[in-house]
């Protein structure tokens, strides 16, 4: 589903990410892992819009995507949260949800000052649809609630909610459990595990290693910038390029026998 081919973005010369390869085969949770730097952020943001590799080719289901902007590869069908949670603060959790919702309204302009009937059955039925994406992820009783009152782990679980909210096809997922607790982690695993199951492709950064192995079909590990392995979590795991990366190799020349 989507290819990222010889991805490479450099700023002021250095490289950021430095070719790239990587596949993430549709309907599978592929993981992105690597020490803090090396390049996980800015893949996402290459692969959203946010951002344009200097070199390189990123193809979702068979369309060149890696010069669109990001509203016009949501169309197609990408959807992300962020490291750094961004929802509007100043609007309730269900509010947070309808703005998502809108991109598959059909109601226009003149709906709205002409057909007021037909504006507010669909107005109504987002309203549902956004009031069952917050109950799915235990979020009904704070529908009312600004969203920047709301507890870190809401307001994680709010952003998921509105990434779901677009219907996409694939969901990037920045480090979606940072700052939660090891119940909420799991719990948010099992969301992730759902979303599969529902035909959803996920590719999740992700430092806590314990959810990587709970929901990632496979993992991919990038260092400085460049892909340094892949396979699934158990083999990754035990990848010495892996353990050098994140312990460095006089603490894995220290490692006991």
């Amino acid at each position: 589903m989507l290819e990222i081919k010889a991805v490479s973005r450099y700023f002021e010369g250095l490289a950021a990410l430095y070719g790239v390869n990587l596949t993430v085969p549709e309907g599978k949770i592929v993981g992105l892992i690597g020490p803090n730097g090396a390049g996980k952020t800015t893949l996402l943001n290459c692969i959203s819009g946010l951002d344009h590799p200097s070199a390189g080719e990123i193809i979702f289901d068979g369309v060149r995507i890696h010069h669109r902007s990001p509203h016009r590869i949501t169309a197609l069908g990408i959807s992300r949260t962020y490291q750094n949670i961004r929802l509007f603060n100043d609007m309730s959790a269900l509010q947070n949800v309808i703005v998502g919702l809108h991109r598959h309204g059909r109601s226009t302009l003149f709906h709205s000052l002409f057909a007021w009937p037909y504006h507010w059955h669909e107005e109504k039925r987002l309203r549902q649809e956004a009031l069952d994406l917050l109950e799915r992820f235990q979020l009904a009783p704070v529908s009312k609630v600004r969203s920047g009152n709301l507890s870190y782990g809401d307001q994680r679980r709010l952003e998921l909610a509105r990434a779901l909210a677009t219907r996409p096809r694939l969901i990037l997922l920045d480090e979606p459990t940072a700052g939660m607790n090891a119940v909420e982690t799991h719990d948010l695993g099992e969301q992730i595990l759902r979303l599969s199951a529902e035909g959803i492709t996920v590719l999740v950064v992700e430092h806590d290693m314990a959810l990587i192995g709970q929901v990632c079909d496979e993992v991919v590990v990038l260092n400085f910038g460049e892909v340094i392995a892949q396979g699934t979590p158990n083999e990754v795991k035990q990848n010495a390029a892996v353990i050098e990366a994140y312990l460095g190799k006089e603490e894995l020349h220290d490692q006991p026998a």
